[in-house]
């Protein structure tokens, strides 16, 4: 009965060890670091204990009356800028989170030190959106979109809002401005 016992106790202290511990700067489709899909607004504090979480309710004149939450680290390095659900609801989730930090990075390393190459490479683009001042890369795979300077592109597509853009227009060193997942 002794080995028995004494052998449950150390199975159960193997099983808990091997526990794999969270990566606090991966992103995923359901997750970045500790925050998930189901993270409310009210549980932002305890997500990022050891970082600021900064909320900013913008000018609804111009923003439909949404609020912002920026998360700063320890060194006031903004992180990440998350769009709740709906504005002042504690129990809201996360719609949007931009990540500006080259630090979280996806399963298979992009980050914002990353470029349209590494994307390309890397993920099955789903479509490519231009606008006024960027091309907005999206990767339905991950929820993410990938938005990259029309600064980066050739001379000809840089001020053509309407131009088709697609992927062999965009230079493989095109490097990242930021990236954002939405849930």
């Amino acid at each position: 009965m002794k080995k028995i016992a004494f052998s449950l106790a150390i199975v159960s202290l193997l099983f808990i060890s091997c526990k794999k511990e969270q990566n606090p700067f991966q992103v995923s489709k359901q997750h970045i670091g500790l925050l998930t899909d189901s993270t409310q607004v009210q549980d932002l504090k305890t997500v990022f204990a050891n970082d600021s979480v900064v909320e900013r309710l913008l000018d609804p004149e111009f923003t439909y009356n949404r609020t912002d939450i920026d998360i700063f680290d320890k060194a006031s390095n903004k992180l990440l800028i998350l769009t709740p659900n709906k504005v002042k609801e504690p129990t809201s989730t996360i719609k949007t989170i931009k990540i500006l930090d080259p630090r979280f990075k996806t399963d298979k390393g992009i980050s914002t030190h990353s470029t349209f190459a590494d994307i390309e490479k890397n993920y099955k683009i789903s479509s490519i959106q231009n606008t006024l001042k960027n091309v907005v890369v999206f990767v339905d795979e991950i929820n993410a979109f990938f938005t990259i300077s029309k600064t980066e592109l050739p001379a000809e597509l840089q001020f053509d809002t309407n131009a088709k853009i697609d992927a062999v227009q965009i230079p493989g060193k095109a490097k990242i401005k930021y990236f954002m997942v939405g849930w």
